[in-house]
């Protein structure tokens, strides 16, 4: 096993970053990893219900998550405890790294939320995004998060959304 790669049918420890810190380690079930794009599957990894409005996140769902090594994003599909699909919640982060057993991704505060019929796409935390600092202090790769929003939500709106999941 490279340090790229793993083996699938494993575990691995999902660690999302943001500001230098932890926000959350949770395990997962590791799908696939092709070398490029690695799937895990977990279960919603909140104390409490997360209620967004459009959305709530609670004790049963079930995550099937995607991440790449050369996109800036992943893909959280969301179905509920008795598998009916609530939608898609992306979030931009730097592309995943594979270090041991820890899957890490660095969030980057911008997110996109796709209702499960499509007909709600909605950008999401662009004002957390301005206040991180991000694009003042990293003005690269902030540039690289809004175009990766932008894509996202384009495929979102019916540009091949499903295409990369498959």
């Amino acid at each position: 096993m490279s340090a790229n790669s793993a083996d699938t049918g494993g575990r691995v420890d999902v660690v999302l970053v943001k500001g230098g810190r932890t926000k959350i380690r949770y395990p997962a079930e590791l799908l696939s990893d092709d070398g490029t794009r690695l799937t895990v599957r977990a279960a919603w990894a909140g104390d409490v219900v997360r209620d967004f409005g459009f959305v709530r996140f609670e004790a049963g769902d079930v995550f099937t998550e995607y991440y790449w090594r050369d996109r800036w994003y992943s893909v959280k599909e969301v179905r509920d405890a008795a598998g009916g699909l609530k939608g898609w919640y992306c979030d931009i982060t730097r592309p995943a790294r594979l270090a041991g057993p820890e899957l890490v991704v660095e969030d980057l505060d911008l997110d996109l939320w796709r209702s499960a019929d499509g007909t709600d796409v909605r950008r999401l935390d662009e004002d957390e995004f301005e206040e991180s600092g991000l694009p003042r202090t990293d003005p690269e790769a902030a540039a690289a998060a809004v175009a990766a929003l932008d894509e996202l939500e384009e495929k979102a709106r019916g540009g091949g959304f499903e295409e990369l999941l498959a």
